[in-house]
């Protein structure tokens, strides 16, 4: 017999803590696995599929498992992380942590694949530390004991050479991850990308809030195809007049801008995403006001990144608009030459004007792709 939950959802009871079948908008999820806790420990938490998906993470191979198996934030950073690389052509990585990118990366001339994992996680290396690891192509053997040189949980890709498989499985010389969890995902073409790509819904989000409520909603997915869908921003209104970005990215700052945009949707908002030569430099995440975002992201840059980069000539992203022009001064006065942002704001002349006379590159999105997580 069903218990009811609410107007459009099921639970069938099972034996478990958790029901084998759960019915939500007359879609109907199958128990995958419990799982080795929720968010915290003592969250006891299953992992549901949808019934006959076709998905990279519903088709997940376990190569290699841990003592205990997945929690829910493996999953999540699974998730995460995937819905990065996923946008890439080129070979590309991420790291992900606690649902937000420490670093991600995509392969740049005369690179290999190890170059672009150390890209990746040396973005922010100490937040590196007990990660989940994500790549769009098969990961080998170089790229695997560069792995396993340090601590992460969960590696995920769509193939694995058997010397790397080798590698994760050797406990004797990597002690460190000796419960590292291998993970082959399905196709990770199947995951949607742009807008329209979900005509099903099959991809549709949905939280629950704190009295059991549901919020059900579409998935979020971008509009922009190519650099061509980054237009030079401009704006008008009656204080400032109309104004429109005079300063041409060069042919890498438009990818990096690109790449720096595809990345960002995945990072919680108010976030800003700084990249160069296809590496993050840094990350800004979850602030509550737009300048913080990117006082954050170059203060962990000056703090925390590892190689040899300066900020000078690097990109930026932002997930929203400036309401003021204060964050484009603040990008500028550490070397950032171009960005990418929505429109929207009341002040967009303004940004733009001073966008120009501080010799920055500014690039209009077709949305603005907040990410509360």
């Amino acid at each position: 017999m069903a218990e009811k939950l609410g107007r459009n959802a099921y639970l069938t009871k099972n034996t478990g803590d958790f029901a084998s079948e759960i019915i939500i908008g007359g879609k109907k999820f199958i128990k995958a696995d419990d799982l080795r806790y929720g968010t915290n420990p003592h969250q006891p938490a299953a992992f549901y599929i949808p019934e006959g998906s076709k998905g990279a993470i519903a088709n997940m191979k376990t190569l290699k498992s841990g003592k205990n198996g997945l929690s829910q934030t493996n999953l999540e950073d699974i998730s995460g992380a995937l819905n990065i690389v996923k946008y890439f052509d080129e070979p590309a990585c991420a790291v992900m942590k606690h649902v937000n990118p420490s670093g991600a990366s995509v392969m740049r001339k005369g690179e290999s694949l190890v170059d672009v994992y150390k890209k990746a996680r040396d973005c922010d290396a100490r937040a590196a530390f007990g990660s989940v690891i994500a790549f769009n192509v098969k990961v080998d053997a170089e790229t695997a004991r560069e792995i396993m040189s340090t601590f992460c949980e969960c590696v995920v890709a769509p193939d694995f050479e058997e010397e790397a498989l080798a590698i994760f499985n050797d406990q004797e010389t990597y002690k460190l991850n000796k419960q590292i969890r291998i993970l082959q995902c399905g196709d990770i073409a199947s995951i949607p990308r742009y807008v329209g790509d979900d005509p099903e819904g099959d991809a549709n989000t949905m939280k629950i809030l704190c009295d059991g409520s549901l919020v059900i909603a579409a998935p979020l997915l971008t509009n922009v195809r190519s650099a061509e869908d980054l237009p030079p921003a401009s704006g008008e209104n009656k204080a400032c007049g109309a104004h429109t970005s005079t300063v041409v990215p060069t042919e890498a700052e438009m990818a990096d801008l690109l790449a720096a945009w595809y990345i960002n949707i995945s990072v919680r908002s108010n976030g800003v995403v700084i990249v160069k030569n296809g590496q993050t430099l840094a990350v800004g995440t979850g602030e509550q006001d737009r300048v913080g975002a990117v006082e954050q992201a170059i203060e962990k840059f000056r703090q925390k990144y590892t190689g040899e980069n300066s900020l000078e000539g690097a990109v930026m992203s932002s997930d929203g608009f400036f309401p003021f022009y204060d964050a484009v001064e603040t990008a500028a006065k550490a070397g950032i030459k171009a960005i990418v942002a929505p429109s929207g704001s009341l002040k967009d002349a303004d940004v733009v004007k001073r966008a120009n006379e501080l010799g920055v590159a500014l690039r209009h999105a077709p949305e603005r792709v907040f990410s509360h997580h």
